[in-house]
């Protein structure tokens, strides 16, 4: 009997399962609000240089013309005013104006900047100026948030390998209701950036949490189902953003508002119970018996309850008990071949997936209409994406699934570098195909990475990977500031990327109707392919770290 036929006995699938996944999905709900953030708090308002502070005019068109000279499209420029005013132009036709103004002496903006807050009534950027000079400042308050989740994502991994995937969940919700309350206070754009990084590292504690006490507590044959219906509240999340952005114009108390529900979280996470799975290999024994009992009553199976004590979890457990007497780490992902290539394919599928999905969502505004509908649309659809991809991995399997989704997407923002600029439908729909594609790719390899990896350094290399994804997350805002010089390069960056992880994906094992590997053994067991030579030389490595495991495994 292994743990899978345990979590049978006691209900895989029942009231248990159901209030667990269902209570450990509402945060994700709020998610997407504090990663998609950025596109309403950070939205640049149309403004100019403020005219002149000792001008008195009855006219504002009149004043604006005298001060502010035009851009090519005719409307004020953004980042220069006339160093005295032009009086002499407002009596002068167009064209005698643009010559008259190629002669006139410019000027920085001295007195700071008019904004046009008819949409929104502030952003960071009309509170803060993050304008001209710097506008790189609006993709370093993401590139900072995004180091953020980089650096929870490798904390927290290991954290909770060690201590626990239930503790560091309370922490994570507890971190991400208070950095989001302080950053809503911020003062100052570096302080609200400093907070910004705090909900970062959170926003990783809860992702790679939540999905590990998820998928520990659920029966194989149902994890495509339920990792997929997870994806889903990230989905709902987007639309959730739009709404509370649409009904909040100003970014302090939108920042308060998407911040203020993980207190709830924090509240009711005290009721989950800690992994089984990982209590029986840190050698807490008796507290994964206690855990099971308590999901046998929950499920109604009080007499399967009385019948599990710990001679028989440890009797059911002996083989994954014996492979995890040794300390594991972060180089336990690299050990042996299987784990080498496990780890590097996923780390290209991760980043490239991360870095190619927030270039395209996180500049909404170069699409041409309301951020509102766009922002919709985006996450509308991610629905039929993420539904084709489950029926896809649940048919095809894993790794056709992710190799698929990742070359479309990629080839969709190709396509889209030769579509001419003023076709702006043509272009918004091959981006939102693009972003659907990735959108399933994410959903993909959240699944097939907990798959992949055993339960002995599951968190590790769930926060390995996700730590590369905010990694293509942090770089992604700064190629966006490539396109001032080359407005192709970008694109091009962001589509190769994806096409090229693909490739990689192609090596990763197929893990369509298997169970969860427990031990790098069992990953070595499953194998990809390797010739004999290899599989005793790994062998014999894995003997010095862990010799009862090797022996037992023998003896089976």
């Amino acid at each position: 009997m292994a743990f899978s036929d345990l979590l049978e006995q006691v209900g895989s699938t029942g009231r248990f399962q159901i209030l667990h996944v269902t209570m450990l999905s509402m945060p994700i709900l709020m998610m997407a609000s504090h990663n998609l953030l950025q596109n309403f708090v950070a939205a640049v308002p149309p403004h100019h240089c403020a005219p002149y502070a000792n001008l008195s005019i009855s006219s504002m068109g009149d004043m604006l013309r005298a001060t502010v000279p035009l851009d090519q499209n005719g409307q004020p420029e953004r980042c220069r005013r006339y160093a005295h005013p032009q009086w002499q132009l407002l009596n002068s036709n167009s064209s005698e104006s643009l010559r008259e103004e190629e002669e006139i002496e410019m000027q920085k903006c001295e007195d700071g900047w008019y904004y046009n807050m008819t949409e929104m009534t502030s952003t960071i950027i009309s509170d803060w100026d993050l304008v001209c000079d710097q506008r790189a400042l609006k993709q370093m308050g993401q590139t900072t948030y995004m180091g953020g989740v980089l650096v929870g994502a490798v904390l927290f991994g290991g954290l909770s390998d060690r201590f626990g995937r239930r503790i560091l969940l309370l922490i994570s919700n507890l971190m991400m209701a208070v950095g989001g309350t302080c950053a809503a206070f911020s003062t100052s754009f570096t302080m609200f950036c400093i907070f910004r990084v705090c909900c970062g590292m959170a926003l990783s504690g809860v992702v790679l949490n939540s999905f590990s006490l998820i998928v520990e507590w659920i029966p194989t044959r149902v994890r495509t189902v339920v990792g997929t219906g997870t994806g889903y509240c990230y989905t709902t999340g987007q639309l959730i953003l739009v709404a509370i952005a649409y009904c909040i114009r100003d970014w302090r108390w939108l920042t308060l508002a998407v911040s203020l529900p993980f207190y709830v979280s924090f509240l009711y996470s005290w009721w989950f119970l800690e992994s089984a799975r990982w209590l029986v290999l840190t050698k807490n024994s008796e507290q994964a018996v206690k855990n099971l009992k308590t999901v046998a009553r929950i499920n109604g199976r009080r007499a399967e309850a009385d019948k599990i004590n710990l001679e028989m979890l440890q009797e059911s457990m002996k083989k994954e008990m014996a492979c995890s007497q040794g300390s594991y780490s972060a180089l336990d992902l690299l050990r042996t071949s299987n784990m080498r290539t496990i780890t590097m394919c996923l780390s290209a599928v991760w980043f490239s997936t991360s870095f190619a999905y927030y270039g395209l969502s996180m500049d909404l505004q170069k699409f041409g209409v309301s951020i509102y509908l766009i922002q919709i649309i985006f996450g509308a659809v991610d629905i039929p994406a993420k539904i084709l991809v489950t029926i896809s991995m649940s048919m095809l399997g894993r790794r056709p699934s992710q190799c698929a989704a990742l070359a479309l997407a990629g080839v969709m923002i190709l396509i889209n570098l030769l579509v001419p600029y003023d076709m702006q439908v043509l272009r918004t729909s091959l981006a939102v195909i693009g972003k659907g594609c990735l959108a399933a790719s994410f959903s993909c390899c959240y699944l097939y990475s907990g798959e992949l990896y055993p339960t002995v350094i599951r968190q590790t290399g769930m926060g390995w990977v996700s730590m590369m994804a905010r990694f293509g997350a942090m770089v992604a805002p700064m190629v966006l500031l490539l396109g001032e010089d080359s407005q192709w390069l970008p694109g091009l960056i962001y589509g190769g990327a994806p096409i090229l992880s693909a490739i990689f994906a192609y090596f990763l094992p197929e893990t369509l109707g298997q169970s969860l590997p427990d031990t790098i053994q069992d990953v070595d067991d499953r194998g990809l392919g390797r010739t004999n030579s290899k599989r005793l030389a790994e062998k014999e490595d894995l003997a010095k770290k862990d010799p009862s495991c090797v022996l037992l495994k023998e003896s089976a």
